[in-house]
């Protein structure tokens, strides 16, 4: 474990690079292809227009990666890590209790929305591609995972058991509610009906209320 991130969420180990170019022409492949998948989807994209948005050569590619695949895998993990990271894996239960909670979880899900929304297309891909691909599937799950496993965490040291009887539960259904939430943001189900500062608003008294009602 890293961080207490399962294996299938750490990023692939970069090559051992000897130079600082090689390095700079590993990420810059990394940056390219996060571009071109987020603006064009997986199908669109091929090798050679990876490399030319990276600014180097096809067999400069083929040097970090064996396909398109593992590229996009690796942006996903990537990607999927700095989401959690952001996020969840440095929030303690003590930044949860007294007048602070409600900033806390206000900003919280504004982070949440930014990762989202920074790159909705992207995102909207992950999820497509989920449903097509077991690797990229693999990956979501486990991102989901250790996300509701940290809010059950979180619930549970918190939260009176006789208020929330079964914190992995509720941990499942306010994730479900957030990532849903900055999902339909980012106009993966159509245009959304209201704007991220009221979505936000919403989302941080509903999960205020459900947690701290008898507080």
């Amino acid at each position: 474990m890293d961080d207490g991130l399962p294996v299938v969420l750490r990023a692939t180990k970069e090559p051992d690079f000897r130079q600082d170019r090689a390095r700079r022409s590993y990420l810059a492949l990394i940056d390219a292809a996060t571009v071109l998948f987020g603006s064009q989807g997986y199908d669109a994209v091929g090798t050679p227009e990876i490399a030319q948005e990276a600014g180097v050569s096809v067999g400069t590619f083929y040097r970090y990666f064996d396909d398109k695949r593992e590229i996009y895998l690796e942006i996903a993990r990537r990607t999927m890590v700095a989401a959690y990271r952001g996020t969840l894996a440095d929030l303690g239960p003590e930044r949860l209790l007294g007048r602070a909670r409600h900033e806390t979880i206000s900003e919280t899900i504004a982070i949440l929305f930014e990762h989202v929304l920074s790159k909705p297309q992207l995102t909207r891909s992950f999820q497509e591609m989920s449903l097509r691909d077991p690797a990229v599937a693999e990956v979501s799950r486990a991102f989901d995972q250790v996300s509701i496993v940290r809010i059950a965490t979180l619930i549970a040291a918190i939260v009176p058991r006789d208020v929330v009887p079964d914190p992995e539960a509720t941990a499942w259904v306010l994730y479900g509610a957030a990532m849903h939430t900055a999902y339909g943001l980012a106009g993966h189900y159509g245009p959304p009906p209201i704007g991220a500062e009221r979505a936000r608003k919403a989302l941080t008294d509903f999960i205020e209320r459900a947690l701290f009602a008898w507080a």
